[in-house]
């Protein structure tokens, strides 16, 4: 019998590759288990001591906004007649503060879009009506402020009658 007939033994594979296709696999796992955790949705977090957060009413959540936003809106009030701000700087807070209402309140991005954007989405008139009268005109214009009383009033309107 020749050389050229004996039979070989198959190829084996070195321990180097099979460790680097078992690190390969483990990255793929890794990588879907980080997918999964970033992406799915986060659990409500628990105080301790607190009641356990079930389904809430829907009045009750804007009954509570509404009154945080007439508490905001009474603070204004107060640092203008204690001369601590201006009308100018009252009449801008009472904007913002009915602006970040709208938005929390229905999601209109109201902080961000002038006048005519509000007009264009049909906004409660409330609103229009007190950026327009009020605010704008305090906050725009060249001379004095109006006086930020009817802003005040026009405020509270919005957050009341706002729905």
């Amino acid at each position: 019998m020749s050389g050229s007939d004996e039979l070989y033994p198959p190829a084996q594979y070195g321990w180097g590759w099979m460790l680097l296709a078992l690190g390969i696999l483990a990255l793929l796992i890794l990588a879907a288990w980080i997918v999964v955790v970033l992406t799915r949705p986060k659990r409500r977090l628990e105080l301790a001591g607190a009641a356990p957060l079930g389904p809430t009413r829907t009045d009750e959540v804007l009954a509570v906004l509404r009154t945080e936003y007439l508490q905001h809106i009474d603070r204004i009030e107060a640092s203008y007649a204690n001369g601590e701000i201006d009308a100018k700087r009252a009449n801008l807070e009472l904007s913002r503060t009915v602006r970040a209402f709208v938005n929390e309140y229905s999601g209109v991005e109201a902080p961000v879009l002038a006048l005519d954007d509000l007009i264009a989405l049909g906004v409660h008139p409330a609103l229009i009506d007190a950026l327009h009268r009020h605010y704008y005109p305090s906050v725009f214009r060249r001379g004095p402020a109006i006086d930020p009383a009817a802003g005040v009033s026009a405020a509270r309107t919005v957050v009341t009658a706002w729905n």
